[in-house]
């Protein structure tokens, strides 16, 4: 590399990646069921649904409405929520809120659910931890 060179300092976010941060998110700040946020102790840090998490890390805080937010970030969003929705084979988006607001439904299968969503995306789009 030569000394004039510069390096990208940021990576394209990955759908993965999104599902990664949401599943942490959840596991932090905690799961909710019946929309998207429920404002607990620190407004900053809402528990979350599965949806709401996603919003979470493609946006960095919570938003009324996530299908609507008018930001950059909202195609990385929705891509995100297709690939869970993928995983999960539910054949529309409003099938997710009744996934994650399923009587018996935890965190943890809400957790086990984008992170192996994400590795199934990993493994159909990356090859050696590069983008394909």
């Amino acid at each position: 590399m030569k000394a004039t060179h510069n390096p990208p300092t940021t990576a394209a976010v990955t759908p993965a990646d999104l599902l990664r941060m949401a599943a942490l998110y959840v596991r932090r700040h905690g799961w909710t069921q019946g929309d998207y946020y429920t404002i607990v102790f620190d407004a900053a840090t809402p528990r979350a649904c599965v949806s709401g998490a996603i919003a979470m890390a493609a946006y960095g805080t919570a938003t009324d409405f996530p299908f609507g937010v008018d930001r950059p970030e909202r195609p990385d969003f929705r891509t995100a929520l297709g690939v869970l929705r993928d995983f999960l084979d539910l054949s529309c988006t409003s099938r997710l809120f009744g996934w994650n607001d399923k009587p018996g439904r935890t965190a943890d299968d809400v957790i086990n659910a984008l992170t192996a969503a994400a590795d199934q995306w990993d493994s159909l789009h990356t090859q050696g931890g590069d983008n394909r």
